[in-house]
């Protein structure tokens, strides 16, 4: 019988190649790393085959227990041990889609969920194609095990990055020229609820995800930029409205009011959006923490540096996931001048660089930010990290003040028109 301590030289040997071997298993689950993504469900298949193969070589019987399989192990049968385990484990590839897995201390009664944010160019002024191109991305996170997907600001219908519509830096009408370039961009824009909004919800559907989408709504004749939410089932939850369009954003999109700004309870937490820069309106991101927003969404087209400041205090303010999706896009991505004009006319120069990341509400970087090209940027979302977070700051919980400071929300529709018999009939069926 071997003792609490080791009495031989072969026993100490165990002994050390005992701790060899835990201490590089707990490496192996602690290293941050960059993996090809495999299903997590044939990862472990192949690491229980090995590990019962080698039982098997070693002792005849595939079922007995690590205990004693240490203990019987030669130094050199535990170290090739931990060679065949660690071949298990994907080195690192360039290019391709890529997910930074963190140990966040997970709890096994919390659940996970494998989030995506989409970083690539929309195809201009081709509505249908961009629509293609957003159900491969799509497919190819799906095929990863993602639950949720967030596409960029505006990618379909497309920013309008590099053209002023005709009004340059001058206060003056509108030219010929520019009216012509918003027609266009008009068309591209999308009707909510249409056609397009039908096929996003068909993709869904069909890939039994979480989709959050960036478009250029269409309501008559004005655009919105807007997100669109949809659940796994292929159902359109809703929309947000972006409420302050930014500098000369002004010129070409409405404004949104506050009956759209939603935060849906879904069974993989509660998810809601703001847009860009509005997501640096501190009295706008309060009105969703109100709302108990667990998986916070920001679309942007801001590929600054700065930006993950922003995305990393709001992850830390709110208590929440942050994940934030932009577009990567050359100059050939984007129309020919003279209607589109750039700084480096060259058609590989990068216009927008990206940035899109994966916050923890603990101010983790789970994954991103990545400016290397178009990409799919993954993380699985201990939705226990909120919890943790929550202890011992709460915005709208524990810490807030109300006798203090507090915040009105005027939720309701904001109509320029109004007519007052169609108010009143519906108001005497309402009694």
């Amino acid at each position: 019988m071997v003792g609490c301590f080791p009495s031989t030289p072969k026993q100490l040997a165990m002994t050390i190649g005992c701790f060899a071997v835990g201490a590089s298993l707990f490496a192996i689950g602690v290293h941050l790393s960059y993996r090809n993504i495999a299903p997590q469900q044939a990862r472990i298949k192949a690491r229980n085959d090995f590990v019962k193969e080698r039982l098997k070589k070693k002792f005849g019987n595939s079922s007995v227990s690590p205990t004693y399989a240490i203990l019987h192990l030669s130094t050199t049968e535990a170290i090739q041990g931990i060679i065949g385990i660690m071949a298990l484990i994907p080195s690192p590839i360039n290019g391709g889609s890529v997910i930074a897995e963190v140990d966040m201390g997970s709890d096994s009664s919390a659940p996970s969920v494998r989030a995506t944010v989409v970083q690539a160019s929309t195809i201009f002024y081709d509505t249908p194609a961009t629509l293609d191109k957003a159900e491969k991305l799509i497919a190819e996170a799906a095929g990863m095990g993602s639950q949720l997907i967030v596409f960029p600001e505006a990618f379909i219908g497309g920013y309008p990055r590099g053209s002023t519509f005709g009004f340059g830096v001058t206060i003056n009408g509108g030219t010929s020229k520019g009216r012509d370039e918003f027609r266009k961009y008009h068309a591209a824009a999308i009707g909510v609820p249409g056609p397009e909004v039908e096929r996003l919800a068909a993709m869904a559907r069909k890939y039994k995800v979480f989709l959050v989408m960036g478009v250029i709504e269409r309501d008559g004749y004005t655009l919105y930029c807007t997100v669109l939410f949809f659940d796994s089932q292929g159902h359109y939850m809703g929309k947000h409205r972006k409420l302050m369009p930014t500098a000369l954003e002004r010129i070409i999109w409405g404004f949104g009011d506050g009956s759209t700004i939603p935060v849906y309870e879904t069974p993989i937490g509660k998810i809601g959006a703001l847009i860009c820069w509005e997501n640096r309106m501190p009295l706008l991101r309060t009105a969703l923490y109100g709302k108990g927003i667990e998986i916070y969404c920001a679309p942007t087209a801001d590929a600054r540096d700065v930006w993950q400041a922003s995305m990393t205090h709001i992850a830390l303010e709110g208590g929440c996931f942050v994940l934030s999706a932009n577009q990567f896009c050359l100059r050939k991505d984007y129309p020919s001048p003279p209607e589109y004009i750039f700084e480096d006319p060259s058609p590989d120069s990068v216009v927008c660089a990206g940035g899109s990341v994966i916050i923890s509400p603990l101010g983790t970087v789970l994954a991103g930010p990545n400016y290397d090209g178009e990409a799919l940027i993954t993380a699985d979302l201990d939705l226990g990290e909120i919890t943790r977070a929550k202890f011992d700051f709460d915005v709208v919980g524990h810490y807030a003040r109300p006798d203090v400071l507090s915040l009105t929300v005027r939720d309701d529709p904001t109509n320029p028109v109004i007519y007052t018999s169609v108010a009143e009939t519906e108001g005497s069926q309402k009694s």
